[in-house]
């Protein structure tokens, strides 16, 4: 669906302005009686005006049935009477019947056949409105049983003298396609498209074109929609008489085309080039598309630079449209002046805010201003960002901030400029305004490393108001970088401890890396506050990635003090501008899809279309630049040596043994803490000695490698041996069978001996009550003994349980509300990241995290070795030990068993937790 249209839009619904829309119900009021009657036996009085003689009660009867179906109510049930009235001559009640089979035909498949006569009857009719109405009308008919009988009557439309008929059966092949892909390749009708591409009129050329990309796209048998220099020709001649969307559907075929040499390129771009000037949006992106595509491989620079001029009076009058078709340009654009920055350069005024432009229109504009920015206007772009900063608008104003540290990042010459204006705006002590002018001075200390050192005193002094995480862990990470230039360091990070527990993630690791930074430059006064931190870190916190960097830092320290420093000191990467920039290949995908969703996301379009994925388009790859050769990068450098200084890289504070013995591990060695968490319940008796004849069987389930096993112990309690075991299972609800003989041939008096028998799920069904019961069968050479056990759910769980997020969404959606199951589970002492460790040890997969209203949602899927489905939400407040638990499953009965295993995995958290 192209964006910038009026309404909505696709091949289903393209229409020619030839067709006059008939009027259906009268402008003067009198029609409003069809929504409005509330007469009992409704359906029974129109069945009876419906088969009336009179063909003015047999319209009007038609009109309310077509009323009624608007406004929602269920009319079905008269479908035979309605299809009795399509033989007629009036073209009103004609299209108002077919309106209500193409609405019913899917739910009446073999009442819908009745109609085929007069479909095919209709395709022969003299009037090409009525001609072109029942061939479109069959191709909205997605039946399968009818569209064998669709094949001879759009065989006759497609060669129809008049181009309206054949305009209107070009759509419909790419309609046929859809429900019949086979049917289309083998009637040829795809062959009878590629002849339209001749036709003389330009609408049943733009039709055409629309069909065959359609296919195309779609198509699993390669590129049946193959552009020729002669096939381009006729489109570049059509382009210049079809509407507004055919030139749409053209240009967008065009972009998919390479020409073969210069000649034909600059021949294409001259031709496509007026089209810039369109009034209509869609077509002045649609030509920017084919442009961008092809000016790379433009080899005169001439007139390269001559079609990269043609571009900016287009691009910037589109900001002079309506907000909306504003925001998509400015996404558009976004893509574009990352590519090639010099389009608009000197255009930067358009994109200063007004007053009353919309937030997300202000906000897309800074990001243009920014990549945009230079040496010759970066002072009107700080002046401007400078009064953005004093709006009112929160999050303009924050973008605002950071938008100015991000010229200080970009361009150089404006760096001292830019920490002066962040300096102005912290004296302004707007709490919002100091903490992201925090958070953009820490980039710029990373930019410029030893040359604005001297506002940290500055900075210090609003440690109070800092209260979001990210302006925190800035001004943390500044504390920690020059830590030796600030004299109470240790006190500043100590104030940050007191809420170390609560603090963001975020906060807790920089606290940790500052503070051993602290240590290693200024070891004599530090040790307290390390070993406090690094205690924290490892023996109270149950986030895994702090807990894994404290382990790391303290062993570090303990055993190479030196290469503690070389890590924890290195240098850092200078951040520039183009960390902020969409990697290449990406940009050039995206390119390929302007004035598409794809082009407003900055996400290519496989990542947000359900089912079928169009084929990735790149660029070509550019003729006039040198390629540069690209150097592999060491990405270690530590030297482990003793550092860059050899002996003694620590200097004169380097720690000194003495200094580190307080430094002594604690909690869970490494081999502990990363423990596998799959979950394996403790055997239990089911076969007990008194009843097995001596034999006493405990047993439990458990899920490895993505196989189930029976870990069972056979205990014989009597004085005689037992031999020629084996081992059966009965029909039950999953097919579980043994997947191997028992391997057990003697059992010694008073002898134990555990086995570990595979299972499959391949023997025969039958439901059991419960649905996880087992009855089993084992012989000996005593007797046969029966007994039963009940299967954990997670073991019955499979490995391809993880759903995606859109996939979970539309699922939850779709079972009922009165379906879902709640259960709140008390006493879990894991935090949530280990409880959905555990779960996924467990092949129950998390889908998405996310935090609302200070509570943590989990979304987890799970897929049984049948294939069923079931849906869980998890909710808890952080710090709590309780959580919530909402279960859906379009097979209800198995609600239950997951039920079950979910608390029993959430509680077995607790073992790890406790370990």
């Amino acid at each position: 669906c192209k964006l910038f249209c009026c309404s909505s839009f696709s091949l289903r619904g393209f229409c020619c302005p030839r067709q006059t829309p008939l009027k259906m119900f009268g402008s003067g009021g009198t029609d409003g009686r069809y929504f409005t009657s509330s007469k009992k036996g409704e359906i029974f009085e129109l069945k009876q005006q419906l088969n009336s003689a009179k063909k003015n009660e047999r319209k009007d009867a038609v009109k309310k049935v077509i009323a009624s179906m608007t406004v929602g109510k269920d009319v079905s049930s008269l479908f035979s009477d309605v299809i009795n009235c399509i033989q007629t001559d009036n073209l009103e009640l004609k299209k108002l019947v077919y309106l209500y089979l193409m609405n019913y035909a899917k739910t009446q498949p073999d009442l819908a056949i009745m109609a085929v006569n007069t479909f095919v009857k209709d395709c022969l009719d003299p009037n090409p409105l009525i001609r072109a109405l029942a061939v479109r009308t069959m191709g909205c008919i997605r039946v399968d049983k009818i569209t064998e009988y669709l094949c001879d009557p759009l065989r006759k439309c497609l060669r129809d003298d008049d181009p309206y008929v054949r305009k209107t059966a070009a759509v419909c092949v790419a309609k046929l396609y859809d429900i019949d892909p086979n049917l289309v390749e083998e009637q040829g009708f795809v062959d009878a498209l590629q002849e339209l591409l001749s036709d003389a009129n330009p609408m049943v050329v733009a039709n055409a074109v629309a069909a065959l990309a359609e296919i195309n796209e779609y198509s699993a048998k390669g590129n049946l929609f193959d552009l020729n220099a002669s096939t381009v020709s006729k489109l570049l001649t059509a382009l210049n008489e079809c509407t507004e969307w055919g030139q749409v559907f053209i240009l967008d075929s065009l972009a998919l085309y390479e020409p073969k040499d210069q000649r034909e390129l600059q021949s294409m771009c001259e031709r496509v080039t007026p089209r810039l000037q369109h009034v209509n949006a869609a077509v002045v992106l649609s030509a920017v598309k084919v442009l961008m595509k092809n000016i790379e491989a433009i080899q005169d620079a001439e007139y390269r630079a001559t079609i990269t001029k043609k571009l900016a009076p287009p691009l910037v009058t589109l900001l002079s449209s309506e907000p909306e078709v504003q925001y998509v340009a400015l996404r558009n654009i976004n893509l574009i002046v990352q590519k090639h920055p010099g389009i608009l350069a000197n255009h930067m005024k358009v994109f200063f805010v007004k007053y009353n432009d919309p937030i997300y229109v202000k906000l897309e504009k800074l990001d243009v201003m920014i990549r945009l920015a230079s040496d010759a206007n970066i002072q009107e772009v700080l002046s401007e960002l400078k009064e953005y900063a004093t709006e009112v608008d929160v999050d303009f104003v924050r973008k605002s901030v950071r938008a100015i540290g991000r010229c200080a990042i970009k361009v150089s010459a404006s760096a001292q400029r830019c920490v002066d204006t962040l300096l102005e705006l912290i004296q302004t002590k707007v709490n919002y305004v100091v903490q992201e002018a925090i958070v953009v001075i820490k980039d710029i200390f990373r930019k410029y490393p030893n040359q604005y050192e001297g506002i940290i005193a500055t900075l210090c002094e609003n440690l109070d108001v800092l209260d979001e995480s990210e302006a925190k862990a800035a001004m943390i990470w500044i504390v920690g970088e020059y830590a030796e230039r600030i004299d109470n360091a240790d006190e500043l990070l100590d104030s940050f401890l007191a809420n170390f527990a609560e603090e963001n993630p975020q906060v807790q690791l920089q606290l940790l890396t500052a503070t051993v930074k602290l240590f290693v430059k200024r070891p004599s006064g530090s040790q307290e506050l390390v070993q406090k931190v690094l205690a924290l870190a490892t023996q109270e916190s149950d986030n895994p990635d702090l807990r894994d960097r404290g382990y790391i830092y303290w062993r570090l320290l303990l055993a190479d003090p030196a290469a503690a420093k070389s890590v924890v000191l290195c240098e850092k990467p200078l951040i520039s501008e183009e960390t902020d920039l969409l990697e290449p290949s990406l940009l050039d995908e995206l390119l390929c899809h302007i004035s598409s969703l794809a082009s407003v996301y900055h996400k290519p379009p496989s990542t947000f279309v359900e089912g079928r994925t169009p084929g990735r388009r790149m660029l070509p790859k550019t003729t006039h630049e040198d390629e540069e050769d690209e150097q592999p990068v060491d990405l270690i450098g530590i030297n482990t040596e003793g550092g860059e200084g050899g002996e003694g890289a620590f200097g004169a504070d380097e720690p000194t043994m003495a200094q580190l013995e307080g430094l002594q591990l604690g909690g869970p060695s490494s081999n502990d803490y990363f423990t596998n968490r799959s979950y394996v319940a403790p055997k239990e008796l089911w076969l007990p000695a008194a009843k097995g004849k001596g034999l006493e069987i405990t047993g439990t389930f458990s899920r490895r490698n993505g196989n189930m096993f029976m870990d069972m112990t056979f205990a014989n309690r009597s004085m005689a041996p037992m031999s020629d075991f084996a081992v059966q299972f009965n029909k039950n609800s999953f097919g579980l069978s043994p997947a191997e003989p028992l391997q057990l041939a003697l059992l010694a008096a008073n002898a134990t001996q555990d086995i570990s028998l595979p299972m499959s799920n391949l023997g025969a069904i039958q439901r059991m009550d419960p649905l996880q019961k087992l009855q089993i069968a084992v012989k000996n050479n005593i007797d046969v003994l029966y007994f039963s056990c009940v299967v954990p759910t997670h073991v019955l769980l499979s490995e391809d349980g993880a759903l995606e997020k859109s996939m979970y969404l539309s699922n939850w959606r779709e079972i009922p509300d009165d379906s879902e199951v709640s259960v709140t589970i008390n006493n879990v002492l894991g935090s949530v990241d280990s409880v959905l460790s555990t779960l996924q040890s467990n092949n129950v997969f998390t889908v998405a995290k996310r935090n609302a209203d200070g509570q943590e949602l989990c979304y987890t899927s799970m897929k049984f070795i049948n294939n069923i489905w079931v849906l869980a939400e998890l909710k808890t407040t952080p710090g709590s030990n309780q959580f919530q638990i909402s279960i859906r499953s379009r097979t209800a009965e198995v609600i239950p068993g997951v039920q079950q295993a979910l608390e029993a995995l959430l509680l077995s958290t607790n073992q790890f937790s406790e370990a």
